[in-house]
């Protein structure tokens, strides 16, 4: 199968977050409606739930091939997405606190406007540092 690039990649990426995306926003809500926690710490525990479906996925579909063809790299293309899937879940931590507490959005469409934003950062720093995407070409 030829190697997608550019935008082709990205919409890949983009697809399979969706399934990250999904855990993600039903871990919030759920947390959210149960009152198990509020809008902000359920939005950053949901963003590590996605973190690990979009690890597998990622892996797997987005960068397949690349770096992975040794344990060791494998372990190392793990930590730099979890470091990576960490600074997400901290800015969208930030983020959502903004526009939750400061500029009273609706959490639901806050987290929406987040995560579009958090998409194309991390879909950059994935692509050319956690699976070395470029290296790869």
């Amino acid at each position: 199968m030829p190697e997608r690039g550019g935008v082709g990649r990205f919409l890949t990426y983009a697809a399979v977050g969706l399934a990250g995306t999904a855990g993600h926003y039903a871990f919030l809500l759920t947390a959210v409606s149960f009152g198990v926690l509020a809008p902000v710490p359920a939005s950053v525990a949901g963003a590590l739930v996605g973190a690990v479906i979009n690890f597998v996925l990622n892996a797997v579909v987005t960068f397949r091939g690349h770096a992975h063809s040794h344990s060791h790299l494998a372990w190392r293309t793990a930590a730099r997405f979890f470091a990576t899937a960490g600074v997400a879940a901290a800015l969208n931590g930030a983020a959502m606190a903004v526009l939750v507490n400061g500029a009273r959005l609706d959490y639901r469409l806050a987290q929406v406007l987040v995560t579009g934003t958090l998409l194309c950062a991390t879909y950059v720093v994935n692509s050319l540092w956690t699976f070395q995407a470029s290296k790869a070409r």
